[in-house]
């Protein structure tokens, strides 16, 4: 970080080389005041546009992001280091839940009207959910695009302005895509970047104008952003992370789940929030299981399927955790030897203990931990034994017994013989639980997280002789309510 006579500011730098990429301004409080401020006034503005006018800027705003995909592509692989191959497929999911979230907010936030019942025979009752104002939006690092957008898209297309701060690792990814939607809608500051460090966020998690925080990261950060949004009842959606597991069963395609296993463990080094980093084999399969892993495994090769571990402090907990497993388990591919940074080569160990750090805490590192058991059952509760909830993979030959599997899983989200494909679907809520946060992004859950509820309820014609809500009722007036009531409910059903 440098000081200047006017304003602090810090670099992002290249992972891989540790070139510097882009140079940005540390926004503190104040500044973080001013852009909600200025955001507030939009927000009414691109409120009060009407669904079909915001419907039609955000797919031109699809448009501008669409065209300058590359240049999006060439900034998340300079912030981040990944492959711009991998870069490419985050921004088309990106691109694909933006769509989703403009052409379909109208049919999920619009006003419809619901029934009022027996009772309320003389009311027209209507719902709608309206805009919450500004939204705050805390970005990861990992996916600079795709998880972000994922709450912008949806705040967006719920009618709010948002305010976005990017980690300090990729702020010019985040820069970017403020300044793209600027081009597709000049008329106001509907969607704005604010740059800077830990103390950046807190400031927008705190401001009294933001009426909604989404913030993406780890346990221990969400929980000191709750407690900044405490200070105004300002409500949070959150998204903190996992362990996820991959079941094989007995008669799962073996090929395709180690396929699925080593991409889901090791694509994005490993940085992938629904990524694998436990398996659970069954007995009957884990010895072809292994050799299809193991063989596939040793043709993948840091720096060029994958890239390196972009925050330089996660390679001690990368480190720790490998050096734990092979301590308390088997190696069977690389150890601790892998870590030679900022690259980490791939780890699968076998048969490590189900208490250890390896196995309990989220590595977010290319590694995975391999364990035999009996049938699927076993592997569904050891899958479940942690404080993670976020998501998983199961795989198996039989359609209903695949489906009873993912249904208990403890999970928000679970993928059926493919990995991480939820996120694909732009209808499907992303989101978990436990230790993995709460609320949902996506999908007709990530619009209505976006919005406040609004009942209204209209009294179209006097009920004679049933009106309750007044002095004036009577007891007969009461008795013919209980006796309708009695009529309706009364009844126990077979």
């Amino acid at each position: 970080m440098s000081m200047t006579t006017e304003q602090r500011t810090f670099d992002s730098l290249d992972p891989a080389t540790g070139a510097v990429v882009g140079t940005h301004p540390v926004q503190d409080a104040r500044a973080v005041r001013a852009a909600v401020a200025e955001a507030e006034r939009a927000a009414e503005w691109w409120g009060g546009l009407g669904w079909a006018e915001r419907r039609r800027r955000l797919l031109d705003y699809k448009a501008v992001v669409t065209r300058d995909i590359a240049r999006i592509v060439g900034t998340v692989h300079r912030e981040t280091g990944k492959p711009k191959a991998d870069a490419t497929l985050e921004a088309i999911l990106a691109i694909t839940h933006l769509d989703w979230a403009a052409r379909n907010a109208r049919k999920v936030l619009g006003a419809r009207r619901v029934s009022p019942g027996m009772v309320g025979a003389n009311l027209a009752a209507t719902l709608e959910y309206l805009p919450l104002g500004v939204v705050g939006v805390i970005g990861p690092w990992n996916y600079p695009v795709f998880t972000p957008m994922g709450s912008i898209a949806y705040a967006l297309a719920a009618g709010n302005a948002v305010v976005f701060k990017p980690s300090e690792l990729t702020p010019g990814t985040g820069v970017l895509l403020a300044e793209l939607f600027a081009e597709a809608v000049p008329e106001q500051p509907v969607f704005r970047t604010v740059t800077g460090l830990g103390e950046t966020g807190a400031a927008l998690a705190g401001d009294p104008g933001v009426k909604k925080i989404a913030f993406t990261g780890s346990t221990a950060t969400a929980k000191r952003v709750m407690a900044a949004c405490a200070q105004n009842l300002t409500p949070m959606v959150a998204e903190c992370g996992g362990k996820d597991a991959l079941i094989v069963d007995a008669d799962a395609d073996v090929a395709a789940a180690a396929d699925a296993a080593l991409w889901g463990a090791m694509s994005n080094s490993g940085q992938t929030c629904v990524g694998v980093e436990r398996v659970y084999v069954v007995d009957a399969v884990y010895d072809a299981f292994m050799r299809e892993l193991t063989g596939r495994a040793r043709e993948v090769r840091a720096g060029e399927d994958y890239g390196p571990v972009t925050m330089p402090a996660q390679l001690d907990v990368i480190r720790r955790h490998i050096d734990d497993a092979v301590a308390s388990g088997k190696a069977v591919l690389g150890g601790p030897e892998s870590v030679r940074a900022p690259y980490v080569d791939p780890v699968i160990v076998e048969d490590v203990p189900e208490d250890s750090p390896a196995v309990r805490e989220e590595t977010f590192g290319p590694t995975l931990t391999i364990k035999r058991v009996a049938d699927a059952e076993e592997a569904l509760e050891k899958a479940n034994a942690t404080a993670y909830g976020l998501a998983g993979t199961i795989f198996s030959g039989d359609r209903r017994r695949a489906v009873e599997l993912a249904r208990r899983m403890r999970s928000g989200m679970t993928a059926i013989n493919s990995v991480i494909s939820f996120a694909s679907v732009p209808a499907l809520p992303f989101g978990g639980l436990g230790d993995s946060g709460f609320g949902r992004i996506h999908g007709a859950d990530g619009l209505r997280e976006f919005a406040r509820p609004k009942a209204v309820s209209r009294q179209r014609f006097a009920l004679p002789g049933m009106n309750l809500t007044s002095f004036t009722r009577t007891q007969a007036e009461l008795d013919r309510v209980v006796k309708l009531v009695t009529f309706l409910h009364g009844r126990r059903k077979q």
